[in-house]
C-alpha cells in the first residue's frame, strides 16, 4: 500500500507540474497513471511466485542492489532529455517555467525508478536461496554455517516411526530438528482419536517428541510457519516450510518423498536408509538360517535374515524347526522387497 501511495503521489505531482500548459494533464489522469505503474510492478512481482521472509539482512541486500541499479540508470542522462522535451513543448509560451516543470518531471521519474527497483530487489532477494547469494557474492551465507549441519524438518510419520533418536545418536543425522506447529497439532488430533490404532500412533509420536526434547544431544524446536497457506494440503505445507527454512525434509512417507523430489525439494527417507543398510545376498553364498515355517509348496521351508529378508529353501520342509546351512541359488527383487531362493547346503556337492 505504501508503494501504491508513493506512485499515486508521484502521478499527482507530475500532473500538477503540467498545469497551465497546452498539454496540461488532469489530476485524475496523473492518479490513474501512478496507479497503472504500480499495477504493472505488482503484476510483475506476482508473476515471480510466492515469496517468504528470509531475514532483514537479505531484504536489505536486495534493496541496496535495487537502489544501485536505479542509480546506474539515472547516469544515462534521461533528465536532460526530459528537460529538452519540456523546453521544446513550451517554446511557444515564454511565461511557463520550463526548468521547473522539467525538474518536477525528473523528480517523479526518479521516485518511480528508485521505488520500483528497490521493491523488486527486495522481493527477489527474499526468494533467493543461499546458493544464489553464494554465486553472486562468494563466501557469503545468510543462514547458519554449514558446519553446524543443515536443519531437518520432521513430519508426523517420521516422528511416530520412533527411529529418529537412535539414528541421530549414531551420528548419521546432524543439524537442528524442526517440528512445524501444524505437525504437532496433527499428532495431538491422532492422540485424541476414538480409533485405538490412530490413538496409539499419536501417543507414540508425542512420546518420541518428549524423548528427543529430554535428550541434551538433540536440538529440537517447534516452528510456527505463518507464511504457509493454512488451507493447503499437509504435503504442500511441509515442502513450503522446508524451503522457507532451507531445511531437508525427513520422512518415511513414500508419496511425500516422490512429491518433494518432483518439486526439487531436499528430502531424506529413513526407509531408503534402511534398504541401503541391508546386507547384499549373492548367488552362491552360504548362510546359516533358522527354518521357521513351510513355504508355498509342500517341499519348501522359509527362514528370515535379521533384516527381515525372506529366504525360501527348496526341499527344506523336513528341516522346519532347525537351523541349517543353505546355499543361495537365485534372488528376485519385488515391490515388497527382495526374495531369496536357496537349497540345503550339501558339503559333498560343494567339494565336488
Amino acid at each position: 500500500m505504501a508503494f501504491v501511495l508513493v506512485c499515486e503521489l508521484a502521478g499527482i505531482g507530475a500532473a500538477l507540474s503540467t498545469k497551465g500548459t497546452h498539454f496540461a494533464v488532469p489530476v485524475w489522469a496523473g492518479m490513474l497513471a501512478g496507479l497503472g505503474v504500480a499495477g504493472v510492478v505488482l503484476f510483475v512481482e506476482s508473476c515471480l511466485g510466492a515469496f517468504t521472509l528470509r531475514g532483514f539482512t537479505t531484504t536489505t541486500f536486495g534493496i541496496l542492489v535495487g537502489l544501485f541499479c536505479a542509480w546506474l540508470i539515472t547516469k544515462l542522462g534521461y533528465q536532460s532529455a526530459v528537460a529538452g522535451v519540456v523546453e521544446g513543448l513550451s517554446a511557444g509560451n515564454p511565461q511557463l517555467d520550463a526548468a521547473g516543470i522539467a525538474n518536477t518531471l525528473n523528480f517523479a521519474l526518479n521516485i518511480f525508478l528508485f521505488a520500483s527497483l528497490a521493491f523488486l530487489g527486495a522481493v527477489l532477494a527474499m526468494r533467493s536461496g543461499r546458493d544464489d547469494f553464494a554465486f553472486i557474492v562468494p563466501y557469503v551465507r545468510f543462514r547458519q554455517d554449514a558446519a553446524s549441519g543443515q536443519p531437518l524438518l520432521l513430519d508426523a510419520d517420521v516422528i511416530m516411526d520412533g527411529r529418529v533418536p537412535r539414528i541421530h545418536a549414531s551420528g548419521f543425522l546432524t543439524g537442528r530438528l524442526i517440528v512445524p506447529r501444524f505437525v504437532l497439532d496433527e499428532l495431538k488430533v491422532l492422540a485424541g482419536s476414538p480409533s485405538p490404532g490412530k490413538r496409539q500412533r499419536g501417543e507414540r509420536g508425542l512420546d518420541s517428541l518428549e524423548e528427543m526434547q529430554n535428550d541434551k544431544n538433540i536440538r529440537i524446536s517447534i516452528h510456527d510457519p505463518h507464511e504457509t497457506a493454512s488451507n493447503a494440503g499437509m504435503d504442500t505445507r511441509l515442502i513450503q516450510t522446508a524451503r522457507m527454512l532451507g531445511a531437508r525434509l525427513l520422512t518415511t512417507d513414500e508419496n511425500l518423498t516422490k512429491v518433494a523430489r518432483l518439486q526439487n525439494a531436499e528430502v531424506l527417507n529413513i526407509n531408503d536408509l534402511s534398504e541401503a543398510l541391508k546386507p547384499a545376498v549373492v548367488v552362491g553364498e552360504k548362510i546359516r538360517l533358522a527354518l521357521v515355517r513351510g513355504g508355498k509348496d509342500e517341499h519348501q521351508a522359509v527362514g528370515y535374515l535379521p533384516d527381515g529378508t525372506m529366504i525360501v529353501v527348496n526341499h527344506g520342509a523336513p528341516k522346519i524347526g532347525t537351523t541349517q546351512d543353505v546355499l543361495v541359488i537365485s534372488t528376485l527383487q519385488t515391490s515388497a522387497g527382495q526374495m531369496v531362493f536357496a537349497e540345503l547346503f550339501d558339503p559333498d556337492e560343494a567339494a565336488a
